[in-house]
């Protein structure tokens, strides 16, 4: 049997696009088809930022999220997600995600299988890729201010 090496990825690799020029959610694409059967990207949503509404005929999507709060709407079900959750959509749900914290949110999203969403994402054009983005890869505390202590980030402002 030959043996295959590891791919090793690291954070100064990373590369953010907008899947469309406006858009308030940068993608980056850590590994796609060419080397895994799960696509894996960062995802950042901007301050107030929200993908439009999308769905994926046969992917399930998956999100582990990193940093920040959010609302999360999977066809008529709404829920607040924030740092430490995990959200997974399922094929065909008409979905979306909005930040509604105070600085970015920012998660690694699985795609399986890909169907087309690397590429997708990797012909968009290029959005900057900055040190929080990065620091969010290698756990080290971002250049945000710290919150006092026993607060949280705000919550959703959509009742469930």
């Amino acid at each position: 049997m030959v043996a295959v090496p590891p791919v090793l990825i690291g954070p100064d690799a990373l590369e953010m696009r907008r899947i469309s020029a406006g858009d308030s959610v940068r993608l980056g694409v850590l590994a796609g088809p060419e080397i895994s059967p799960v696509t894996v990207l960062l995802e950042a949503w901007d301050v107030a930022g929200a993908q439009p509404p999308n769905s994926h005929p046969i992917s399930t999507e998956l999100f582990v999220f990193l940093r920040g709060t959010g609302l999360a709407v999977c066809d008529d079900t709404r829920v607040p997600v924030a740092a430490g959750a995990t959200l997974v959509l399922p094929p065909t749900s008409l979905h979306h995600i909005r930040n509604t914290g105070p600085g970015r949110l920012y998660a690694l999203t699985l795609m399986c299988p890909d169907d087309g969403f690397a590429a997708l994402v990797r012909r968009g054009p290029r959005a900057s890729t900055d040190a929080e983005d990065r620091a969010v890869l290698t756990a080290l505390p971002a250049a945000l201010p710290a919150l006092p202590s026993g607060s949280s980030p705000g919550s959703p402002d959509v009742a469930l």
